[in-house]
C-alpha cells in the first residue's frame, strides 16, 4: 500500500514537472534554430527575432492573469486547458508555411504556456501531501531551470539532425501524453478557490497589456536600441501599470457612472447584489506578504544574470570558435546537470539554512560561475573554463531558484497560490527580457571578445543586485510544508489567514 501511494504521488508531480520543463524549454530552444527558420521561411532579418519574442512577450504578459484564472477555475482543469492550447499551437508552429503563420502560432503557444505554468505549481501543491509537496518543489524548479538551460543544446541538435520543424513538433506527443497522464494522476477540476468572486477584468486587461508592452519594449530595445518603438512601448507600459495600481486600490468601484439614468442605477445595484463580487487581481496586501517582494526580485535577477551569460556563451562557441550547432550543444549539458543537482539540493538547503542564506549562497555562486568565463580565449576550445563556469553557475542557479520560489509562495494564502506562481514566472520572464535588452548592445558595441566580456561583467552586476535583493526575503524558513502557517510566519501573514483556517493549521501555501 505504501509503495502504491508513493508511485501515485510520483505520477502526480511528474506530469506537472514535465509540463513545466516544456514551457520553459520553448523560450530558448528556438534560439539556435533561428538561422534555419529564417532561411526556410524567408524571414526578413528585422522580423526573425520575433520568433523568440512573440512567445516570451505573451507568456510574460498573461502569466499573472493565468495564475488568477487557475485559482478561480480550478488548477487541474486550467492545467489541462493550457496543455491543450500549447500542444495545438506547437503543431501549427511545426506546420508553419510563412513568417506570419509561425509568429501567430507562437503567440498562441505563449498564451497556452501562461495558463499552464502557474496552474502546474498550484496543482502540484493541491495534489500532494504537504511533506511530498516540499520535496516535489525541488523537482518542479529543476524542471523549469533545466528546460531553459536545455534549449541551447536541444535546439542545435534537433535542428541539425531532424530539421527546425521538429523543435516545435516534439511538444505535440509530449503534450498528448501529459494530458492523458493528468486525467489519471490529477482527476477532477482541482480546488476552485473563489466561486463567490469573479475575475477583475479591468485589472486583468490593464496589467496584461502593461506587462506585455514592457516585455516587448525590452526585447525591442535589445535588438534596436536607437529605434523609438521600444522606448514608446516602455513608456506606455509605465502608464498602464500605474493605472493598474489605481484600479486595484478601488476594486469595488462601479463601472457605470453615478450621473446616469435611474435604469443604469438599478442595473448597477443588481450587479452588486446578485452577481459575484469582483475580486482584485492582486488582493490587498499581496505585495506586502512576507517573501513576495524578495521572491520576485530574486527570480528576475536569477534569469537576468544567467540568461545573458548563456546566450553569450552560445554565441562564443558558434560565432568565435566556429563549432556546428550540434557539436556546440554538447558543451551545455554540464550546465543542465548542474541545475538539476542544485535544484534537488535546494529544499534541504532551504530547510536547514533558511531562504535568505540559500539565496545569498546561490547568487555568490552565479557570480563566481560567470567570473570563470571572463578569461575565455579567442581561439582553441577551453573546455575546462567552460565546464567549470557552467557547473558552478548551473548548480547555484538551481539552488537559488528553489529558495526564490519558496520565498515567493510560502506565505501567500491558499486562494492566491496560482496567482503567486504566475507573478513569479512573469518576473522571471521580465528578468530574461531585461538581461538580454542590456546585454545585446554591449555584445554588439565592440569586437567579439570585448563584447562578450562586457556581457559577462553585466551578468555579474545583475547577480550582485540579486544578492542585495535577497535581503528583502524572510530570514527564517517555513518549518512546515506549503499550505500551512509556519511558526516563524510574520504577524502580517498570520493576520491574513481566516480564523477558521488558522484553527485547522492550514491556509498559507
Amino acid at each position: 500500500m505504501r509503495r502504491l501511494t508513493g508511485n501515485t504521488s510520483a505520477g502526480r508531480w511528474a506530469v506537472v514537472c514535465v509540463a513545466q520543463f516544456v514551457v520553459v524549454l520553448d523560450a530558448t530552444i528556438v534560439t539556435t534554430a533561428l538561422p534555419a527558420i529564417g532561411a526556410d521561411l524567408g524571414f526578413p532579418a528585422a522580423t526573425l527575432p520575433w520568433v523568440f519574442t512573440a512567445y516570451t512577450v505573451v507568456l510574460a504578459g498573461l502569466l499573472v492573469l493565468g495564475g488568477r484564472v487557475s485559482d478561480l477555475g480550478g488548477s487541474r482543469r486550467v492545467f489541462r486547458l493550457g496543455l491543450a492550447v500549447f500542444s495545438v499551437a506547437s503543431l501549427v508552429c511545426a506546420l508553419a508555411w510563412s513568417p506570419a503563420s509561425l509568429i501567430i502560432a507562437r503567440l498562441f503557444q505563449g498564451a497556452g504556456a501562461a495558463l499552464l505554468s502557474p496552474a502546474a505549481l498550484a496543482a502540484l501543491s493541491d495534489a500532494l501531501p504537504r511533506d511530498a509537496a516540499r520535496r516535489a518543489l525541488g523537482w518542479w524548479t529543476a524542471a523549469g531551470a533545466v528546460g531553459g538551460a536545455s534549449g541551447w543544446f536541444l535546439g542545435g541538435l534537433i535542428t541539425q539532425v531532424a530539421g527546425w520543424r521538429w523543435v516545435f513538433a516534439v511538444n505535440v506527443p509530449l503534450g498528448v501524453v501529459a494530458i492523458l497522464w493528468s486525467l489519471r494522476s490529477l482527476p477532477g477540476p482541482g480546488t476552485v478557490k473563489g466561486r463567490e468572486t469573479t475575475l477583475d477584468l479591468p485589472g486583468a486587461i490593464t496589467v496584461t497589456t502593461g506587462i506585455g508592452l514592457l516585455a516587448f519594449g525590452l526585447s525591442e530595445v535589445a535588438h534596436h536600441a536607437s529605434d523609438w518603438t521600444g522606448w514608446a512601448a516602455l513608456s506606455a507600459s509605465g502608464v498602464l501599470l500605474a493605472a493598474f495600481t489605481r484600479i486595484e486600490r478601488s476594486p469595488q468601484r462601479p463601472f457605470i457612472p453615478s450621473g446616469l439614468t435611474r435604469t443604469a442605477r438599478v442595473l448597477r445595484g443588481f450587479a452588486r447584489t446578485n452577481r459575484p463580487t469582483r475580486q482584485p487581481l492582486l488582493p490587498a496586501g499581496f505585495a506586502r506578504t512576507a517573501g513576495v517582494l524578495g521572491g520576485n526580485l530574486t527570480a528576475a535577477a536569477l534569469t537576468g544574470a544567467t540568461t545573458p551569460a548563456m546566450v553569450t556563451a552560445a554565441l562564443y562557441v558558434q560565432d568565435t570558435l566556429r563549432l556546428p550547432p550540434a557539436e556546440a550543444g554538447l558543451i551545455f549539458p554540464v550546465f543542465n546537470l548542474a541545475v538539476v543537482g542544485g535544484s534537488l539540493a535546494g529544499p534541504p538547503a532551504v530547510h536547514r539554512l533558511g531562504v535568505r542564506r540559500t539565496l545569498l549562497i546561490g547568487f555568490v555562486g552565479v557570480a563566481i560561475g560567470v567570473l570563470l568565463l571572463l578569461p575565455l580565449p579567442a581561439d582553441g576550445l577551453p573546455l575546462a573554463l567552460l565546464g567549470g563556469g557552467f557547473a558552478v553557475m548551473g548548480a547555484s542557479l538551481g539552488l537559488a531558484s528553489v529558495a526564490s520560489t519558496t520565498a515567493g509562495t510560502a506565505y501567500v494564502r491558499d486562494a492566491d497560490r496560482g496567482l503567486a506562481a504566475g507573478v513569479l514566472n512573469s518576473s522571471a520572464q521580465l528578468g530574461t527580457s531585461l538581461g538580454l535588452a542590456l546585454a545585446g548592445p554591449l555584445i554588439a558595441s565592440g569586437g567579439p571578445m570585448a563584447g562578450y566580456r562586457a556581457a559577462y561583467v553585466l551578468a555579474i552586476a545583475v547577480a550582485a543586485a540579486g544578492l542585495a535583493a535577497a535581503f528583502t526575503s524572510p530570514h527564517t524558513t517555513p518549518q512546515t510544508a506549503p499550505g500551512t502557517v509556519p511558526r516563524e510566519a510574520p504577524q502580517q501573514a498570520r493576520q491574513e489567514v481566516p480564523q477558521e483556517v488558522r484553527r485547522s493549521g492550514q491556509g498559507v501555501g
